[in-house]
């Protein structure tokens, strides 16, 4: 088990493209097998799955985009925390699709697997947003 108090980070760019979600997800997977947090792979994953198709189909303005999403986890304490940012400055708005609608769920399933998510201005220097989620920390063996 990782000590509560060690401070674990990765960051990674990624080409705005829908194809590049399969790469972030093992990249994430992995990530947090290495570090022996494998009871919550499956909702981080999904949530970051979410974020990262949001700025794919918000957050650039084509298929041929060179805006990169970069992605972030860090441990602070008893919680894990995932950032997606993408060179959009326009923040994402959740809302209630009709049943018969099929995207528009990304932010409740985010709202529902989270602790806690919003968004954050991207780091200085950077055009667009960061968005974030945090989930409870809990290790494994």
């Amino acid at each position: 088990m990782i000590p509560l108090d060690t401070r674990r980070l990765f960051r990674a760019e990624f080409p705005a493209l829908p194809d590049r979600a399969a790469a972030v997800r093992r990249m994430v997977a992995g990530h947090l097998r290495d570090w022996r947090l494998g009871t919550i792979v499956d909702h981080v994953v999904l949530a970051t799955n979410e974020l990262f198709a949001n700025a794919v189909e918000h957050g650039s303005s084509g298929p041929a985009d060179t805006v990169t999403i970069t992605v972030s986890l860090e441990r602070f304490g008893r919680e894990l925390r995932v950032e997606v940012a993408d060179g959009s400055p326009v923040i994402p708005v959740a809302r209630k699709p009709e049943p018969t609608e099929e995207s528009g769920r990304g932010l409740a399933i985010v709202e529902d697997l989270a602790l806690d998510w919003g968004t954050e201005p991207p780091d200085p220097g950077v055009r667009g947003k960061k968005v974030w989620f945090t989930l409870p920390l809990v290790a494994t063996s």
